[in-house]
């Protein structure tokens, strides 16, 4: 019985499915978005979706990149939403990259919001922040939640994202 109304059976997601979308992510990275695009204020997901050619915004992956080299892999049922967030979102559950960023520079054994509200971590997130706004994105669209979550980990490991991806519950 298929899972997520993925048709194709798990030798073929990892013979045929993942490595196409890997393919096509590879083809997005050499054309990467710079991320302050999706940032910049009085500018809104319609408008940026304009500029990307696009009519809505959709399930993905996509990957962040630093001086050129990818560092952190992600999925969204909103790809654009989600990369705004990122780089502008102001708490610790919109810009969950940027607190992990910061949570590396100020560790701490604080709640979320406690550390939130500690100026120096606050300092660090904001640092963090601008740092994304600094990176490159290229992304692909997955519409299949199965095939989606299946690509998140196959890419981070292709792209050796492992300090930054982890795939730990919580």
């Amino acid at each position: 019985m298929p899972i997520d109304t993925c048709t194709s059976t798990f030798a073929q997601l990892t013979a045929t499915v993942l490595p196409s979308y890997m393919a096509s992510m590879q083809s997005a990275l050499e054309s990467a978005h710079a991320l302050s695009g999706f940032c910049t204020q009085g500018v809104g997901i319609k408008t940026i979706l304009v500029r990307l050619g696009r009519s809505r915004d959709f399930s993905g992956c996509y990957v962040l990149l630093r001086d050129g080299k990818p560092f952190y892999v992600g999925i969204s049922r909103s790809v654009i939403a989600r990369l705004r967030q990122h780089s502008t979102g102001s708490t610790e559950f919109s810009a969950t990259l940027a607190y992990r960023l910061a949570k590396g520079k100020v560790p701490h054994e604080k709640t979320r919001r406690e550390a939130m509200q500690d100026p120096a971590f606050r300092v660090a997130f904001n640092e963090a922040q601008i740092l994304l706004r600094g990176c490159t994105v290229a992304f692909i669209e997955i519409p299949n939640p199965l095939e989606l979550y299946l690509f998140e980990a196959y890419c981070a490991m292709a792209l050796d994202t492992c300090e930054r991806n982890t795939f730990r519950t919580h």
